[in-house]
């Protein structure tokens, strides 16, 4: 019998020490799980469903995660790639991840010492537009990132100028001395950057032998005044931030009641979860959104009184004295008494009073009265010039069809250009600025004035502007037959090859009006961004010089002006970007580029072509000097007969381009030398003879002056 009730209790031992052991497995799994709900670790990473370490757990290889346990502390890669990720947010649909600085360093004797283009590539993750931005550092510095691989090809850059004895920058300002910064587009997968100097530079050896270029999370890039530039030599990578979302896979979650997927609005069909508002957690994983208690918050919503919590939100079940339950029973609000008549008063204000107030508040501040006055004092000298007109908000949005998206002819870096058509049937073009507000001083009403009185027939007319919106709108004649931009690179899309008595005239009529801009007005006036894209041509392919929105007036006591470098890439003045010295030798050395693209049929500035022919100026100057002008010159020109007019062309083009301003001939001489030329020509079509020129003296006979809103 008592070896019967050992063997019993020894059965019963065993059995309950099997119990203890499979009640243990259970709570082990089931901590398991609860961990697998949320997240794992690398290092120093949360790596959350529906990312994971492992192929068994992730939802699919996109959201693979290599912990590379090797290093101290481990660091967690991107699928099998060689891409480090610093942090995952379930939250935002955000990745960061370090990406490398594009460098270029070079030595005393001009040669290149370092110089690397880094590129990154994502199959279904897409960099951030809002988090990232694109800086470039140094002091001889223009840099580009450009995504060369997808179907919308894109390229965008910056150029960072400053003097020899600068050793530092700051990123918070970044405006183009010693630092710049440009904003990245939307939607892109593939960043490549590419990183370059005007001199080699070679007069900053000593402060900035390098220039740093790199896409990085504007957050963690906010460096203090004077970061010196040496600071960046050791620092091989940047975080930047990636987008990443759900597609295909949204059909595998098991998700709950209290979360939601939402389309990310890219045209990809992908979507991005998140917990519905009162939850917090995972919203990818079954249950992975939990209640938040607001009651247990620091900050008690219902304040002195008392809450409950509901699931998804609270409910104040009482409050003390002095207070009542507002907002539908989630406060408790001061008691108060608030006249009804005064009260409805102010409620009941229409929305057309209103409108009204807006209106007359943005024609006060943007110097309404003052520009009255202005045009009725100048009333008679405007007379000789056809009648300005200051337009109302109503009447420009009857004639855009309320800026209906069919209306837009155009679009810049400034703003937008509508076509609009008045009560009497004329066509004109609204310029609307992207910009925010600016102050209107009676400096720029003084120049409003003096621009609507220019009129000279290859510039650009202004008819008036709009003073009732936020921020002024510009009326301009409308000109209809594209840019030369257009014609001379989009052939084969609607446009004919221009031949060259055509882009003679061209370069002539624009020579003439930039002459008279800088020299036959009260106050010189710089064009700062003439381009063949700012040439418009009318029915008759007559050149007209538009969108001023960068210009400048020079005043008569001044030779130049030290401003922000601003313009366009290909078409800038090395010497103003390393200066920040504007003169009117900009705008020659902007014009040489546009004669070299009329000879060449080649782009100011492109990437596709090789390094050394990518800056066309640079690229036509040296072919000109290696005795090479002819084999660059577009076929579409050359015919027998005009090869010495083309050579006197480029000769013109050669000295525009002179890289000391001093030594480049002003306007007014280069206008004189094409119209001698354009005069001369023995192959001139009737219709230019029927031109002649009759107004030989017309871009020296008017007084005025200029200055865009857009600045």
């Amino acid at each position: 019998m008592e070896l019967l009730r050992m063997v019993s209790q020894g059965i019963l031992l065993e059995q309950f020490s099997l119990a203890i052991v499979v009640i243990l497995v259970v709570l082990a799994a089931a901590t398991a799980g609860q961990q697998s709900d949320w997240s794992k670790r690398c290092g120093d990473v949360d790596v959350p469903f529906p990312f994971a370490m492992d192929d068994k757990t992730y939802l699919d290889d996109t959201f693979l995660i290599t912990c590379n346990t090797s290093l101290n502390p481990p660091k967690a890669f991107l699928g099998e790639s060689n891409i480090e990720v610093t942090n995952i947010s379930v939250d935002e649909g955000e990745l960061s991840v370090m990406h490398f600085i594009a460098k270029d360093c070079y030595i005393k004797s001009g040669n290149r010492t370092l110089g690397n283009r880094p590129s990154i590539q994502f199959s279904k993750y897409t960099i951030s537009s809002t988090k990232n931005k694109f800086y470039a550092i140094g002091c001889d510095t223009y840099a580009l990132v450009q995504d060369a691989e997808s179907e919308e090809r894109y390229a965008t850059g910056c150029i960072s100028f400053c003097g020899n004895k600068t050793t530092s920058f700051a990123s918070e300002s970044c405006s183009g001395a010693g630092c710049c910064k440009a904003t990245i587009a939307d939607g892109h997968k593939n960043v490549t950057v590419l990183l370059n100097s005007y001199y080699n530079h070679s007069q900053l050896l000593e402060s900035n032998p390098c220039s740093y270029a790199f896409v990085t999370d504007e957050t963690k890039f906010n460096s203090p005044n004077n970061t010196s530039f040496k600071d960046l030599e050791s620092t091989e990578k940047l975080p930047m931030v990636i987008n990443w979302a759900i597609g295909n896979e949204r059909k595998q979650l098991h998700l709950q009641n209290n979360s939601e997927c939402v389309d990310v609005h890219d045209g990809s069909g992908d979507y991005r979860c998140r917990c519905l508002t009162g939850f917090e957690g995972n919203p990818y994983y079954l249950h992975g959104c939990r209640d938040i208690d607001e009651c247990k918050l620091p900050a008690n919503p219902c304040g002195p009184g008392v809450c409950e919590n509901l699931q998804g939100t609270w409910k104040c079940i009482s409050c003390p004295k002095g207070y009542t339950i507002a907002n539908n029973g989630t406060a408790c609000n001061e008691s108060s008494i608030i006249p009804g008549d005064r009260s409805r008063k102010v409620l009941f204000i229409t929305l057309e009073k209103k409108g009204e107030q807006i209106e007359k508040k943005f024609f006060e501040q943007n110097g309404g009265l003052a520009l009255q006055q202005k045009l009725y004092s100048s009333s008679g000298r405007r007379q000789s010039h056809g009648t300005t007109q200051i337009f109302s908000e109503e009447e420009l949005k009857k004639a855009t069809n309320n800026y209906h998206a069919s209306r837009v002819v155009g679009e810049g870096g400034c703003g937008i250009v509508y076509k609009g058509t008045l009560p009497n049937n004329k066509v004109v073009a609204i310029k609307k600025s992207k910009f925010g507000a600016h102050k209107v001083n009676e400096q720029f009403i003084n120049e409003v004035v003096m621009l609507l009185q220019i009129n000279h027939r290859n510039v650009v007319k202004l008819l008036g502007c709009c003073l009732e919106t936020e921020v002024p709108l510009l009326v301009s004649e409308f000109i209809s037959n594209g840019t030369v931009f257009e014609h001379i690179h989009n052939k084969g899309q609607g446009y004919s090859p221009l031949p060259w008595e055509l882009r003679l005239k061209i370069a002539t009529d624009t020579a003439g009006a930039l002459a008279y801009l800088h020299s036959a007005t009260s106050t010189p006036i710089i064009h700062r961004d003439v381009k063949t894209g700012n040439i418009l041509l009318d029915e008759s392919f007559t050149a007209k010089v538009s969108d001023f929105g960068a210009s400048r007036l020079i005043p008569l006591d001044q030779t130049q002006l030290s401003t922000v470098v601003q313009g366009t890439l290909g078409y800038l003045d090395p010497e103003y970007m390393q200066t920040s010295q504007l003169t009117e030798k900009s705008d020659v050395y902007s014009f040489g580029v546009v004669l070299a693209e009329l000879l060449t049929g080649k782009k100011a500035w492109c990437l596709r072509r090789p390094e050394n022919e990518r800056n066309l100026a640079k690229f036509f100057v040296s072919s000109m000097k290696d005795d090479r002008l002819l084999e660059i010159i577009d076929d579409d020109i050359i015919i027998e007969g005009n090869v010495e007019e083309l050579k006197y062309v480029a000769s013109i083009a050669k000295r525009c381009l002179q890289i000391k301003s001093q030594e480049r001939p002003n306007m007014r001489e280069v206008a004189m030398d094409l119209e001698g030329l354009l005069r001369s020509s023995t192959e001139i079509h009737e219709w230019e003879k029927a031109y002649r020129y009759t107004q030989e003296n017309e871009y020296f006979a008017y007084e005025g002056a200029l200055r865009s809103i857009c600045n």
